[in-house]
């Protein structure tokens, strides 16, 4: 017959319509016209006229078939080895995770009822499970922490009444900032709860700091409670205020970083800066008053506790007496010593990994697995079967949800059939010996043995779960360039020892048949190209939605399409009929012919520019070792300037997350000094304590050289952490210093004197610190792996640069007293009452 598919498919659109003609109006009446064109069966689309030929009617029946069916298959899933429906569901920005589950979960349960026998739901990759577990385990945190701190104070002090006094700091403090969360729509959530685990050990600092001069009053001096109070409070007073401001321009600056490490920080700096301003009220009001009442100094012999105690402080007072008269005595030689301790950290940042995020144990770990071009979805069901079958034989699987055709990442949009992931959920980490990583190597090594799958196996669940760590996009205008370059780069990346994973989003092996079509031949039979691309588009790959056919209250697309058997092979294809002119038709390969090849299986692009990506997972290795890696690799390739490549993902985070902090360090010193500036009503001492400032990061970085951490967003928050508890100490040594030199003191006694009696609370306040860090360091529960690090950091920096800074401060405050005496006298014409000593003199204090 003489019939082109468009004759055909403008004869079912134009006999199956339904259009309103309008309103027939008469005196007491008004009609509306419409025409009842609309197929009512399915069978009478068989009966719709085509054309005529020689007077008799062509009906769809005479050329083909119709038929009820459903859409063509294009993807699977499967859970736990049964065909099932996979249904993802994202939260909305700024809502609550375990509520949305909660709700979710909520309308399944009512849903049920609803849904056939034989067929069940089940929920995997809940994000709320692992959130409760965290917060559970920070909650157990919180509460040791605040137990080790309370018992550090008594370790120190000796006395229950004064440990109780200090510890209901912690309380009262941590119940307040809650108060405030509230208040700004701050949820309970893991953030929140580190902070206030962090608090834990800031809250009580400053009840520590007065209680203990308010004990030293009522000790050394024999005052009344109610006078020492008075007197410590007021002695003392500003001094907290000044330690605890200094902490607020430090964890302020995180809230309002930019970013998503600014929306992710938000809730932990806030909720801190919460707890300080409160812990500063406690100090100035509850504490005093509670010394006031319920502390004494007990008559008569002390216990054998309280003479052990004493005894640790005098011997810590005396060792540190002893090394601080050296180090003043030798002040060029520790500023060198210190500059090259600060200079030290250039190397070690240099060597030290790097990483957005540390790993954490989801429970959850995916493999996404890409199969060759052209791969059935009925081979790619077999393929997966028999992964699922193997993944079922390592240890603590606990289900295995597969999906086929729907990407490599469960987002359901722009996947082909040969493209799909598993993701295996685990037993509870409680139930288990073996951690997600273990696991993950494990299921690694189990998929390098399917030679002819690209397989990527990672964590699934947390902080950008499912992404890979490295995300290298190289762009430009040639696809044939892009495919050497992005090769290049992966090849390089292939010889990096712990480099896993690597692969390119480019892939030019999909087979295709491309139609050359003969354009002085088609010209000469009247046959267009759009006409041939249309035809074989309706023909071989079928037009979805000609029309519309209605079942009641519901529609159904009608699609046109081949045969099979006119479709399925070359020569079938080439014999199909495309129009000609003057109503004509005739065969393909009478104006075309068709070759088959292959082709990219997509064009992406990135900046309006052709995109090809370069993925790769690390194992051992931090992920800035890999970036250095791809960007070396690109720059040996020497590409003109309109390729351009670059960092995405998580990758790119680390970036602007070292960014992003680098500014934020800069704003912590400046309104640092602004605040001791104001203090001490001098623009030198203040520059005297922050020099002291960067002496804790070569030693932050040392903890993680020895615990084996990489610095990572957690490792950055616990060097703040490190700033805030410095600058503390300093300010309880200087001020001290200031006050008693302005009770007549010479300088160097005025030292001497304030860092022995000062040194028994920073001791207190650094180890309260330190103890309250603890179960966090040593925990293993959910979550604890991001926490850790942060923890390790505090801990081990602290620790480790201490005595250097106890040392340094009052080295730097000399030095600096100094410069300012003989800047007054070179060019204001006076100096200082208190001179600056020659010699120093060791003055014990009795």
């Amino acid at each position: 017959m003489n019939l082109s598919i468009r004759q055909v498919k403008d004869a079912i659109t134009q006999q199956n319509i339904e259009i309103p003609g309008g309103k027939v109006e008469q005196k007491e009446k008004e009609f509306v016209l419409r025409t009842l064109g609309r197929i009512r069966e399915v069978k009478d689309f068989n009966d719709i006229v085509i054309t005529s030929i020689n007077g008799a009617p062509v009906r769809v029946s005479d050329i083909g078939r119709v038929e009820d069916t459903g859409a063509r298959m294009a993807t699977a899933s499967f859970y736990n080895g049964k065909p099932s429906v996979t249904l993802v569901v994202k939260k909305q920005s700024g809502t609550n995770t375990v509520a949305v589950v909660k709700n979710i979960k909520e309308r399944i349960e009512e849903l049920k009822s609803a849904i056939p026998p034989g067929v069940e739901t089940t929920i995997i990759g809940d994000q709320s499970v692992f959130i409760k577990s965290s917060v559970n385990t920070v909650t157990e945190h919180l509460i040791l922490g605040a137990v080790f701190a309370a018992l550090m104070v008594l370790l120190f002090l000796g006395d229950f009444r004064s440990t109780v006094i200090s510890s209901l700091a912690i309380p009262t403090s941590l119940i307040g900032t809650l108060v405030f969360m509230q208040a700004s729509g701050f949820t309970i959530n893991t953030m929140t709860l580190l902070g206030l685990t962090i608090a834990v050990g800031i809250v009580v600092d400053d009840a520590i700091v007065m209680l203990e001069n308010i004990y030293r009053h009522m000790e050394e001096h024999k005052m009344s409670p109610l006078k020492a109070a008075l007197d410590g409070s007021r002695e003392i007073g500003f001094a907290v205020v000044a330690m605890s401001a200094a902490l607020l321009v430090i964890f302020v600056p995180l809230a309002y970083m930019g970013g998503i490490i600014g929306r992710f920080l938000k809730s932990y700096g806030l909720t801190i800066a919460f707890a300080v301003a409160l812990s500063v009220f406690v100090a100035l009001t509850l504490t005093p008053m509670l010394c006031s009442l319920f502390l004494k100094i007990k008559p008569g012999a002390k216990t054998g506790f309280e003479k052990f105690t004493d005894r640790i402080n005098e011997w810590l007072a005396s060792r540190y007496i002893t090394m601080l008269e050296w180090a003043l005595a030798r002040r060029k030689q520790m500023v060198v010593y210190a500059v090259l301790i600060m200079f030290s950290m250039i190397p070690m940042f240099y060597f030290l990994g790097k990483d957005f995020m540390p790993a954490d144990d989801t429970g959850l770990y995916q493999v996404n697995i890409t199969a060759p071009e052209g791969t059935s979805l009925e081979m790619m069901k077999q393929i997966f079967a028999q992964v699922e079958t193997e993944t079922r034989q390592l240890p603590y699987v606990k289900s295995i949800l597969s999906s086929i055709g729907t990407g490599t990442g469960g987002h359901f949009g722009g996947a082909t059939t040969n493209e799909g992931y598993v993701l295996v959920e685990l037993e509870d980490l409680k139930d288990r010996d073996l951690p997600l990583g273990k696991l993950v190597l494990a299921s690694r090594e189990m998929m390098s043995k399917y030679k002819g799958l690209r397989a990527a196996v990672m964590p699934a669940g947390g902080f950008g779960g499912g992404d890979a760590e490295l995300m290298y996009n190289i762009s430009g205008p040639d696809l044939g360039r892009l495919e050497e370059y992005s090769n290049a780069v992966a090849e390089k990346l292939r010889k990096v020892k712990g480099a896993v994973d690597v692969d390119t989003s480019f892939s030019y092996a999909k087979p295709e048949y491309r139609v050359e079509i003969d354009r002085r031949r088609a010209h000469d039979l009247g046959v267009k190209v759009e006409d041939i691309a249309t035809s074989l588009r309706t023909l071989v790959g079928g037009e979805e939605d000609i029309t519309k056919f209605k079942d009641g209250d519901e529609l159904y697309q009608v699609r046109l399409r081949a045969e099979e058997a006119f479709r399925d092979r070359k020569e079938a294809i080439e014999a199909l009929m495309v129009p000609a002119g003057a109503g004509r038709v005739t065969r393909l390969d009478s104006v075309a012919r068709v070759v088959e090849g292959v082709g990219p299986t997509q064009i992406a692009r990135y900046n309006r520019q052709r995109n090809v990506q370069v993925t790769a997972n690390v194992d051992g290795i931090p992920s800035n070792l890999l970036i250095q890696k791809a960007k070396e690799a690109f720059d040996e390739l020497k590409a003109p300037p309109e390729y351009k490549a670059g960092v995405y993902g998580r990758a790119k985070e680390l970036g602007n997350m070292l960014k992003e902090f680098f500014i934020a360090f800069v704003l912590a010193f400046i309104f640092i000094y602004i605040v001791l500036a104001s203090q001490f009503e001098s623009f030198v001492y203040p520059v005297s304590i922050m020099i002291v400032l960067p002496l804790t990061i070569p030693f932050a970085i040392i903890s993680l050289f020895i615990t084996g951490q990489n610095l990572t967003l957690f490792a950055i928050m616990g060097m703040f952490m490190l700033f805030g508890i410095v600058t503390k100490n300093s300010i309880l040594q200087v001020d001290y210093t200031n006050t008693l030199r302005a009770r007549g003191l010479p300088r160097h006694q005025a030292m001497i004197e304030a860092n022995k009696t000062r040194l028994r609370p920073i001791l207190m306040t650094t180890l309260t610190l330190i103890a309250g860090m603890i179960p966090t360091a040593l925990g293993t529960g959910a979550g604890s792996g991001t926490r850790r690090t942060m923890a390790m950091v505090i801990i081990g920096g602290q620790s480790l640069s201490l005595l250097i800074t106890l040392l340094m401060t009052p080295v730097t405050y000399s030095l600096f007293d100094d410069l300012e005496i003989w800047f007054r006298k070179k060019y204001m014409h006076g100096g200082h009452d208190a001179q600056p000593a020659a010699h120093p003199v060791a003055v014990k204090a009795e």
